[in-house]
């Protein structure tokens, strides 16, 4: 008797235990890993794009990530189809796949350039761009230009210079001293010196 008395407080024990457990469980959500499969198709499963239309986001700064999907979401960012994709998660879902993203290896693959225009382009870059884009454009806090494709740097330069997007704090300055400086091939030539990066 004192047996099933014993067997039956640790059948209890247990069952309370395992439905203290229950709630931690059930409210935590998927991870970031887990939530970055739907960007796959667009941003590889890595966020090392392989397409020329779309960004590269492995090792992107979580900080940089997450204010480029608040703002797909409260639709201050110009996009095809991400302000869409943007509605449908919660900040501390962005936070998760932000760090998810942020702790993957940047893969680059190679493209081609115009050497010369790219020689002229890291002038360019060292003059205006380095004190923000660090490293030759490398992940940073200020995003990943080294590597990305170019026709996606075209794009988005288009949506820039077209009112499409919000220029970052002092971007616009740097971007018009750049002209001044190169004329009409400063941008081509930024945009092949990044796209030069492997």
């Amino acid at each position: 008797m004192q047996r099933d008395d014993t067997m039956k407080k640790k059948v209890r024990n247990l069952f309370l235990a395992v439905l203290a457990l229950l709630p931690a469980s059930v409210l935590a959500g998927p991870s970031g890993e887990a939530l970055s499969f739907t960007c796959a198709g667009c941003h590889g499963t890595d966020g090392s794009s392989v397409g020329p239309s779309m960004p590269a986001i492995a090792g992107m700064d979580p900080e940089v990530f997450v204010d480029a999907m608040k703002a797909y979401r409260n639709d201050q960012r110009n996009a095809t189809i991400m302000n869409r994709i943007a509605k449908a998660y919660s900040d501390e879902q962005f936070k998760e796949m932000a760090w998810f993203f942020a702790s993957q290896k940047l893969h680059l693959f190679p493209q081609a350039h115009d050497v010369a225009l790219a020689e002229r382009g890291f002038k360019l870059h060292e003059k205006h761009c380095e004190k923000c884009h660090e490293n030759g454009g490398r992940p940073g806090d200020a995003g990943t230009l080294a590597g990305q494709w170019m026709p996606y740097l075209e794009y988005t330069m288009d949506d820039f210079l077209n009112g499409k997007r919000k220029w970052p704090r002092k971007m616009q300055r740097k971007v018009d001293a750049a002209i001044a400086d190169e004329g009409q091939d400063a941008l081509p030539a930024l945009i092949h010196y990044y796209g030069s990066q492997q």
